[in-house]
């Protein structure tokens, strides 16, 4: 049966989360069994987050703002509204947005999230779930 879910509905909930660097609302999850996760992921701007996705793959759509993302070979790839960029490999990643706005990307994960994971951003190790 289709549903409909708003931002609005999720920021009441335990699916919005913020992770450290910025705020995610899970709009969909595990729980409504479809397979795959949607969120819509605010970047704080000026924010920079190594991690690591070592359970799940992501993409990552960007709507609004700018920033960058970097691998591990130090190959860093500009992030502006209509790129994408995906994590097939679980690859260990940094993510910045610009120091003058936030970066907005609809993420999708696989397998899907529960919703309120979040992220440890302290002591130099990649954050992972």
């Amino acid at each position: 049966m289709m549903f409909i879910r708003s931002l609005e509905d999720v920021a009441a909930t335990d699916h919005f989360v913020d992770w450290g660097n910025g705020t995610s609302h899970r709009l969909l999850t595990q729980s409504d069994g479809m397979g795959f996760t949607v969120c819509h992921t605010v970047v704080a701007k000026g924010s920079e987050s190594l991690l690591e996705y070592k359970n799940h793959l992501e993409a990552c759509y960007c709507i609004a703002g700018r920033g960058e993302v970097e691998d591990m070979a130090g190959k860093r790839y500009r992030i502006v509204p209509g790129v994408i960029y995906v994590l097939d490999r679980h690859d260990k990643h940094y993510l910045r947005a610009d120091p003058d706005i936030d970066m907005i990307l609809v993420s999708v994960f696989n397998p899907p999230l529960k919703g309120t994971e979040r992220h440890s951003l302290e002591g130099g190790e990649s954050s992972a779930y």
